[in-house]
């Protein structure tokens, strides 16, 4: 019994092994979660900053969500928070009319918005570039005026409020949201890098040419829209149980340019990208509330210097400094090796 667990211990760090440690980018995004889950225990006297840990882990699913429909599938949507606010009225309202605890009215209105993910893309499989994006642009704008027109459903302006709690403490909330984050960004990361990531790759590029070789690209546009909006949904339904009121902030077009700006700095087409983007600039932003006149500033001055210096993304960035392409296998190798860990090509 001692030899066959040993057996199974031994193969899941071959397997650890070779798929973390071989990488520095991959090592590096193992340190991150590991400092994630030991942050609590040190700053427990300051519940502020838990706060700020928790939107950022929210919203790093949020943007990690639109990077998997706009960066690999190339369908750009400006409404993005369409399906972050969906979820969160849904979640809202569902626990204040029914009672349903958390952990059932989360997944009510991330289904949520996998239905409107099916109304914006169906109505959207035949636009294309800035057309689809002004397309979904204003499906955020239609609901908010739906928002305004049923004040006693929607609480108006005034929002939902006198939802359930996510948690009980603070604490609790941060591991939660923590969990769900890296556990949801790790799902994305995989169905990026499966059959169904590659076709995704093919209709960004050319989607012509990926229905001339047979692929149902309207089957997969759609698929897109859906998967995106159930992990934008969850972020929304998190959010709404941890603020505890749902408003038509949920639907700003604002939010929908911050994931945006959050991909695009931390790296489109990437997953993790978009998640460590919303972790430098959504924390360093709050923690710069003593210039609240300056905050906007500072937010442009970093956001252009990204643009200039790493026009691909910070993490991008970083990753072609520590890591090299193999010409002839494509796999990434350490930047200081001369061969390829597989094919032994040769790395210059």
């Amino acid at each position: 019994m001692i030899s066959i667990i040993g057996g199974y211990i031994g193969r899941a760090y071959k397997e650890f092994r070779g798929e973390i440690l071989v990488l520095p980018s991959r090592t590096v995004a193992l340190v991150f979660c590991l400092i994630l889950f030991l942050v609590p225990p040190l700053i427990t006297s300051n519940p502020y900053d838990l706060r700020i840990l928790i939107l950022a882990s929210i919203f790093a699913i949020f943007a990690a969500s639109w990077d998997l429909l706009a960066g690999f599938t190339g369908q750009m949507n400006f409404g993005h928070a369409l399906f972050f606010g969906v979820a969160a009225y849904t979640s809202a309202l569902v626990n204040l009319h029914t009672g349903l605890p958390i952990w059932l009215t989360i997944p009510i209105g991330a289904l949520a918005a996998v239905l409107a993910g099916l109304v914006v893309g169906i109505p959207c499989l035949r636009l294309r570039g800035p057309y689809l994006a002004l397309a979904t642009l204003a499906f955020p704008l239609i609901l908010t005026g739906i928002i305004f027109v049923f004040p006693d459903i929607t609480g108006g302006e005034l929002g939902v409020s006198g939802i359930d709690r996510l948690a009980g403490s603070r604490v609790t909330e941060y591991y939660i949201a923590i969990t769900l984050m890296i556990s949801l960004g790790f799902i994305m990361w995989k169905i990026t890098a499966s059959k169904t990531g590659i076709l995704f790759h093919a209709i960004r590029e050319d989607e012509v040419t990926a229905r001339a070789s047979g692929i149902n690209t309207t089957k997969y546009k759609l698929l897109a829209f859906c998967l995106s909006g159930l992990f934008a949904g969850i972020a929304g339904g998190l959010y709404v149980h941890f603020m505890r009121i749902a408003g038509p902030s949920t639907l700003e077009l604002m939010l929908s340019f911050q994931a945006i700006i959050w991909a695009i700095f931390g790296g489109i087409a990437t997953i993790y990208g978009p998640i460590a983007g919303v972790f430098i600039i959504y924390p360093l932003l709050e923690f710069a509330d003593f210039l609240p006149e300056w905050r906007m500033l500072l937010f442009a001055i970093i956001v252009m210097l990204a643009l200039l210096f790493m026009p691909e993304g910070i993490t991008t960035w970083v990753r072609n400094k520590i890591e090299k392409e193999c010409p002839r296998c494509k796999l990434r190798n350490i930047a200081t090796r001369k061969s390829c860990r597989i094919c032994r090509a040769d790395l210059g």
